[in-house]
C-alpha cells in the first residue's frame, strides 16, 4: 500500500512538471494566477485554491502531502543546504531567486544572499521572508532541483523562472510604514510622558523603548510596529484615547498582517541560560496594553501580540512563531478567548502550546495588573497543556465547567439582533453544533439564511457560504440589500458607501455551482477553517453533493446523504465550527405540517443535528395562512416554539422590527437594517 502511495505521488509531480511548460502561452498563465500577498478585502470568492479567479473552472488544489514535500525539499539539500522543519513551516532557500536551472549548481550559495522561504506543512502555501510573497506550493514545486534534467526541461524551466520572478517583483507583499510625523520614544523621559497621556497604569517606561514605539504628538496616537520573520517592520499597531476615556487599538494593515510584536520580558536572573530560555518561550497575547503589561514583570520569555487578536491568526505569521519551543495563550477570559485558543492551537501544533484557562481568577495580563490583587507570574504558573485525549477525569475538566458557569451568557452562543425570539429559543449562535433547515420549495430558505447569516457577521463571526442552488452575485446582491433595508438599484450613488462597509464583514464565498463531490467541498472547507479561522459554513443545499459521480448511481442514495451528513458532524465537532445545512424536504402533502421525520434521506439528519429549524409556509392552503419558522429540535436548551416570518420586500428580511411611526420612508434606525445599526455592529466587529 506504502509503495502503491508513493508510485502515485511520483506519477502526479511528474505529470505535473511536464504539463506546466508546455507552451508559452500556458507558462503565462501559470503564472497569472499567482496572487500576491497584499492586503485584501474580507469578502471574496473563495475555493481550496483562493488564487485562481472565481469562474476559471480549474478544480480545487488538495492539501499537499508533507511526506511528498519532504522529499522534494530533501532532495534537493545538495544544492540548495539544509532545510529546517519546524512546529509548522519547512525553512529552506528560495530555489528561484538564487538559482539558476542547469548553472552551476554546485556551486556554494553565499549566507548573505541566501533567501529563506517558509512552506507552511499543511497546505503547502510559501512565504518568501524577503519580499513576504505569498505563493502555492504547486508553483515553486518544479524549480526544486533534482538529481538529473534534460537540456530541453532546463531551458524551459530557465523561462518559467524569468516570469516568476518578474511577477514575484511586482507583487511584493504590501508594507504599511508608520507615518513620518511620528518621533521615536527612545528616551525613558519620553516614554514617561506618553504613558501619562494615555493614562496606562502601572506600565514601565522601558517597555515603550523596547518595542521601538513612535509618538505622533499632534494626533496623539502611539504607533507600535508590526515585526516580520526578519525583524523588518510591515505594519503597526496604534493606540489613542477616546473622549470617554478608554484607549482603542487598531491594526495597519486591517488584515493579513504577516508581522508580530515582540517584547522580551526581563529574566528573574540575568545569566545566560535565562536569556537563553526567553528566546525559547512566548506568551502569546490579543492586544498591545496586555502585552506591555507582562513587560512589567521578570518572566524567562518572550512576550508576543497577534495582529488580529480573536478575528484570525493568518499563515504569513506562523514563520514568526516557528523558534519558540514553548507557546503559552493568555487570550481574554471568557468563553470566546478559550474557544479561540484551542483553535489557534491546533494551528500553531498542540504539542507545544500550554494555556492559561479562562476564569474570574485568571484575568488578562493587564487587568491582573490593575487590580493588583493576583501576581501575573502565579497566573502564569498555572497554565497547563491541552492535548487530544481519549479518556479525562473530571479534575481535568475542572477549570473548564467553572468557566462556563462563570460566562453563561457567552457559553450560550452569539445572540441575533434581528431574531430576539431565536434568541429566546435557541439561546444563541454556538460553535461546534450542526444545524438542519429545511422547507417547502420555494418558501425562502435561501433568503432567510443569508439574513441570519449576515446579522451574526455583523458581530464578527466568520461565515464561509457554500450555495449551490444560486451564484455568488445573486446571493451578495441580496446580502447587501438585506444589509442596507432597502433596494440599491434606486440609489445607486450610495452603492461604494455600502459596498466598503460590506467589505469589512468576514464574509467567504466558494466558487462551486451545481452537483459537486463531498471530497472537494470537505477539502475547500477545511482549507478556509484553518487559513480564514471560519466559525460559521453554510450549505445550500445538501442534494448537490449526491449523485454526481457515474458510480454513484450504484449506491444508494439515503447512504450517501448519511455519509455527507456524518462527514459535516464530524468536521463540526473537530474543529469547532458550527454547520448549517439546508436539505429539502420529502414530497408531502401541501395539507400537512412538516416534521423532524420530514427531512430528505434516512433519520442520520435529524438525529446527529443538534438543531433542526422548519419553515412553515401555509399561505397557500388557507385564507388566513402564514409563513412561521419552527424550532423542532433544540439539542442544548430543549425549548422548541415558533417564530412568526413577516417578509419585507424592501429589504429582503424577514428581521423583526419595531412598529415605525407614521410617515417613515423606510430608511429609519430604529429596524437592524438601518445605516446606524449596521455602522454599529461593524464598528463593535472590527
Amino acid at each position: 500500500m506504502l509503495v502503491k502511495r508513493l508510485f502515485c505521488s511520483y506519477a502526479k509531480a511528474l505529470n505535473r512538471l511536464q504539463r506546466a511548460p508546455s507552451a508559452s502561452k500556458h507558462t503565462s498563465s501559470d503564472y497569472n494566477d499567482v496572487a500576491p500577498f497584499e492586503c485584501r478585502s474580507l469578502v471574496r470568492n473563495f475555493s481550496i485554491d483562493a488564487n485562481h479567479p472565481p469562474d476559471d473552472g480549474q478544480k480545487p488544489v488538495t492539501t499537499v502531502s508533507l511526506y511528498h514535500m519532504k522529499k522534494i525539499i530533501k532532495a534537493s539539500g545538495t544544492v540548495l543546504g539544509e532545510s529546517v522543519e519546524g512546529p509548522t513551516c519547512i525553512q529552506t532557500v528560495c530555489p528561484v531567486c538564487h538559482v539558476v536551472p542547469g548553472g552551476a549548481e554546485g556551486k556554494p550559495i553565499s549566507d548573505a544572499i541566501r533567501s529563506k522561504i517558509f512552506v507552511n506543512k499543511t497546505t503547502g502555501n510559501f512565504t518568501c521572508s524577503s519580499c513576504q510573497y505569498l505563493g502555492r506550493w504547486d508553483h515553486i514545486e518544479k524549480f526544486f532541483p533534482p538529481t538529473s534534467r534534460t537540456p530541453k526541461t532546463v531551458q524551459e524551466l530557465r523561462k518559467l523562472r524569468d516570469a516568476f520572478l518578474e511577477l514575484k517583483g511586482e507583487h511584493v507583499g504590501t508594507v504599511c510604514p508608520i507615518p513620518g510625523d511620528a518621533i521615536a520614544v527612545d528616551t525613558v523621559e519620553r516614554a514617561r510622558e506618553v504613558i501619562k497621556f494615555l493614562s496606562l497604569e502601572n506600565i514601565i517606561p522601558d517597555t515603550l523603548v523596547s518595542v521601538k514605539a513612535r509618538w505622533n504628538e499632534d494626533k496623539r496616537e502611539l504607533f507600535i510596529p508590526l515585526l516580520d520573520v526578519e525583524d523588518r517592520a510591515i505594519g503597526y499597531k496604534t493606540l489613542h484615547v477616546g473622549s470617554d476615556g478608554e484607549v482603542f487599538e487598531r491594526t495597519v494593515p486591517e488584515t493579513n498582517a504577516s508581522g508580530l510584536v515582540y517584547l522580551r520580558c526581563n529574566p528573574s536572573n540575568p545569566v545566560a541560560k535565562a536569556k537563553d530560555l526567553s528566546q525559547h518561550n512566548a506568551i502569546l497575547v490579543l492586544n498591545v496594553l496586555d502585552l506591555l503589561a507582562l513587560g512589567s514583570v521578570k518572566l524567562n520569555a518572550t512576550a508576543v501580540c497577534l495582529p488580529h487578536g480573536l478575528k484570525a491568526l493568518p499563515q504569513q505569521c506562523l514563520p514568526g512563531l516557528e523558534r519558540f519551543q514553548r507557546l503559552t495563550l493568555w487570550f481574554n477570559y471568557d468563553t470566546a478567548g478559550w474557544d479561540t485558543a484551542r483553535n489557534y492551537a491546533k494551528k500553531l501544533d498542540e504539542r507545544r502550546c500550554l494555556f492559561v484557562r479562562p476564569t474570574d481568577q485568571h484575568p488578562t495580563p493587564y487587568r491582573a495588573l490593575l487590580e493588583g490583587t493576583l501576581e501575573l507570574k502565579a497566573i502564569l504558573s498555572k497554565a497547563q497543556p491541552i492535548l487530544h485525549q481519549s479518556i479525562t477525569t473530571f479534575r481535568s475538566l475542572r477549570q473548564d465547567v467553572l468557566s462556563d458557569l462563570q460566562n453563561i451568557d457567552k457559553v450560550q452562543g452569539v445572540k441575533w439582533k434581528r431574531y430576539p425570539t431565536l434568541n429566546k429559543l435557541l439561546k444563541g449562535h454556538r460553535k461546534g453544533e450542526l444545524t438542519v433547515l429545511t422547507g417547502p420549495t420555494g418558501c425562502g430558505k435561501t433568503t432567510f439564511m443569508s439574513d441570519y447569516s449576515l446579522d451574526l457577521a455583523q458581530q464578527g463571526v466568520s461565515t464561509l457560504w457554500g450555495s449551490f442552488e444560486i451564484r455568488n452575485t445573486r446571493l451578495a446582491v441580496t446580502l447587501l440589500r438585506q444589509m442596507v433595508g432597502r433596494p440599491l438599484d434606486e440609489n445607486l450613488s450610495e452603492f461604494e458607501q455600502w459596498a466598503d462597509a460590506f467589505e469589512r464583514l468576514p464574509i467567504y464565498f466558494m466558487t462551486f455551482h451545481g452537483q459537486q463531490p463531498i471530497k472537494i467541498v470537505m477539502e475547500a472547507i477545511e482549507h478556509a477553517q484553518y487559513v480564514h479561522d471560519i466559525q460559521h459554513v453554510i450549505i445550500d443545499n445538501l442534494q448537490f453533493m449526491m449523485g454526481v459521480l457515474d458510480e454513484s448511481k450504484h449506491l444508494d442514495r439515503y447512504w450517501k446523504q448519511d455519509a455527507i451528513i456524518a462527514a459535516f458532524r464530524t468536521f463540526a465537532t473537530k474543529r469547532n465550527c458550527h454547520v448549517t445545512l439546508v436539505i429539502h424536504p420529502r414530497k408531502e402533502r401541501d395539507t400537512d405540517e412538516l416534521t423532524t421525520s420530514s427531512i430528505f434521506g434516512g433519520a442520520k439528519a435529524s438525529q446527529e443535528a443538534d438543531n433542526v429549524l422548519i419553515i412553515q409556509d401555509k399561505r397557500l392552503t388557507s385564507v388566513r395562512g402564514k409563513k412561521y419558522l419552527q424550532v423542532a429540535k433544540n439539542r442544548y436548551s430543549g425549548d422548541l416554539g415558533i417564530m412568526p416570518l413577516d417578509f419585507d420586500k424592501a429589504s429582503l428580511s424577514y428581521a423583526q422590527r419595531k412598529k415605525k411611526p407614521d410617515g417613515d420612508d423606510g430608511g429609519s434606525n430604529e429596524g437592524p437594517a438601518g445605516s446606524e445599526q449596521i455602522d454599529r455592529t461593524v464598528r463593535r466587529a472590527f
